[in-house]
């Protein structure tokens, strides 16, 4: 009997090992797997992303079709820059400047403007979970910019077009364009890129084919800058 309760506590200290060095591999796991794949997926194109991964496990189907970014209609991706992130060809994955609006605001006691950029929405998709935290946040930024180094600006817009998430189980421009417009991507139209474009802060709340006034008018507004997006594109012309 005097030994059972030594036995008791050894047994609770094996558990807590064996769980701690589970989370631990499983910190190392979500640490070293993009480090592998980041290199592979400039060559490769991402078979899914951890959204479609959970929607496979939660036995949802999904629609997605990759398309190369040259078999997309340019103004998509001009539109979603300039919507998303218009500095996306002068910064290297963070936008420094708009992360320092975001704490000002927040330090004044208002609603901090989102500071994601392409890079770090990219990284998110991929890699990581939509709930917001600053522990993704604290991974975000230093794999936006190892995506950012690895990856051509060509490559990271074309890989956040064919996996950013277009509405409930529709990813990537090309299951976009068709489920909200019956076209491809690559027939897309001033309007519907602008409409597109301006969905996906709310991809599941705003419905392209369908949008509010308030939808409607921010993708005036984006349709205008996109046409005058001049400069602030030209890394996604070839060679450049």
């Amino acid at each position: 009997m005097t030994g059972k309760p030594h036995d008791f506590e050894e047994q609770e200290r094996g558990w807590f090992r064996r769980a701690l060095r589970v989370v631990l591999y499983a910190v190392l796991a979500l640490v070293l797997l993009p480090l592998v794949l980041v290199p592979v997926y400039a060559l490769l194109n991402p078979p899914l992303s951890t959204l479609m991964l959970g929607d496979l496990l939660t036995g949802k189907s999904y629609e997605r079709q990759w398309v190369a970014l040259d078999d997309m209609a340019p103004v998509l991706s001009h539109s979603v820059i300039v919507s998303e992130d218009a500095k996306f060809c002068v910064h290297r994955g963070v936008d420094w400047d708009a992360v320092q609006v975001a704490i000002d605001q927040y330090n004044a006691g208002k609603e901090p403007r989102g500071a994601s950029t392409i890079a770090m929405q990219a990284a998110k998709n991929l890699f990581l979970w939509p709930q917001r935290s600053y522990v993704r946040k604290a991974i975000e930024v230093p794999l936006a910019h190892y995506m950012d180094l690895v990856w051509s600006k060509r490559r990271l817009i074309e890989i956040y077009l064919n996996t950013v998430e277009w509405g409930d189980g529709v990813y990537g421009a090309e299951a976009a364009s068709q489920h909200y417009f019956k076209k491809s991507a690559a027939s897309l139209t001033r309007r519907q890129a602008a409409l597109l474009a301006t969905a996906l802060p709310l991809p599941v709340e705003r419905n392209p084919a369908n949008p509010s006034r308030k939808h409607a008018r921010l993708a005036r507004i984006v349709e205008k800058r996109a046409r005058q997006a001049g400069q602030w594109v030209a890394c996604l012309e070839r060679g450049a």
